[in-house]
């Protein structure tokens, strides 16, 4: 665990990182864009710090509003990949059948 100084600028540190993810997250959702591949790879390989120790008493307000806003940003991941996904349904929903074809396999070719 760091000491003193080193220990707050390394809670300091943990939180801005976090805080960049959630708002790079929050442009995404708003923007409704499909993040880039090697974006989603990397806030997908996310390891929590090692070493911070216990919370610093003045950096808890800024921890939980954190918390908040990536539980928010939670939720709205959940509510645009249900909206997604019923979007799909209805667009599979409209496409034509063709469950009334014959389908022949020609062993002859």
């Amino acid at each position: 665990m760091p000491d003193g100084q080193d220990w707050d600028a390394s809670w300091r540190g943990a939180l801005d990182a976090l805080e960049l993810d959630v708002a790079w997250v929050e442009e995404a959702l708003r923007a409704a864009h499909l993040p880039a591949a090697d974006e989603v790879a990397r806030l997908a390989a996310w390891v929590p710090p090692t070493g911070l120790g216990p919370l610093p008493a003045d950096l808890v307000v800024r921890a939980t509003a954190l918390l908040d806003r990536q539980t928010q940003v939670a939720r709205a991941t959940i509510e645009a990949i249900t909206r997604s996904r019923r979007h799909v349904a209805a667009l599979d929903a409209l496409r034509p059948h063709r469950g009334d074809v014959a389908v022949y396999v020609d062993t002859q070719a």
